[in-house]
């Protein structure tokens, strides 16, 4: 059991019993994206889903929790996505090149996540912040490790992850949420140099960074 606000949400012990919460979830997210929070009702999502209205409640005990918990699973999914991507890159900007792949990817298969989280800011204030926070965080902690080994420019970690962000959610918008297709590459390289030569760091800071490693 676990608690989402002041409200007790269940989650499952049993495989079946995961898929059947997978399954509600799911149809959330259709109805949600399709009829916006305040038109979508439980009997839709329940009808959806293929379950009873009674199972909804085994599960979730009300639409305001459910929506909620589709935000976090959505986060979830999408953070898992990004890090998959990335893993085993050590350079920052190809790290920044298959972590944008995979965002526009996800965004692609979850059509509805920007209608979503847009929803999220009226719905309930703080797991919109939260969504976004949780995005910004893992990203800020990559930048600073990648300041640190003299990969990209030294420059506030937490300011830059939101303009990264901010890139990754106009490229998306412009493309797949309006296009209904990833970037094109001219699109995609175009942005990547964008963003390559503002991260670049400078020659003389690289040797900077170099010449003081030598007297420590």
């Amino acid at each position: 059991m676990s608690s989402s606000g002041n409200r007790t949400v269940r989650k499952p012990v049993t495989s079946r019993g995961q898929q059947t919460r997978r399954k509600i979830l799911e149809a959330a997210e259709e109805i949600f994206g399709e009829k916006g929070y305040q038109a979508g009702g439980v009997v839709e999502i329940t009808q959806r889903a293929g379950v009873a209205l009674g199972t909804f409640y085994v599960y979730f005990p009300d639409k305001k929790t459910v929506f909620i918990e589709l935000v976090k699973a959505l986060s979830h999914s999408l953070r898992r996505e990004i890090a998959k991507s990335i893993e085993g890159i050590s350079d920052r900007i190809e790290a920044e090149r298959a972590g944008f792949r995979a965002f526009f990817a996800f965004v692609l298969a979850h059509r509805n996540l920007y209608c979503l989280i847009r929803q999220a800011e009226f719905v309930d204030e703080e797991i919109f912040r939260w969504y976004y926070r949780r995005l910004a965080e893992g990203y800020e902690r990559g930048l600073a490790q990648a300041m640190e080994a003299g990969q990209i420019r030294s420059l506030d970690p937490e300011c830059l992850a939101h303009c990264l962000m901010g890139i990754g959610h106009f490229v998306g918008l412009r493309w797949v949420i309006w296009g209904n297709k990833t970037p094109p590459e001219e699109v995609y390289e175009s942005m990547m140099n964008f963003i390559e030569h503002g991260l670049t760091p400078p020659a003389h800071e690289g040797k900077e960074k170099e010449s003081t490693e030598l007297f420590q």
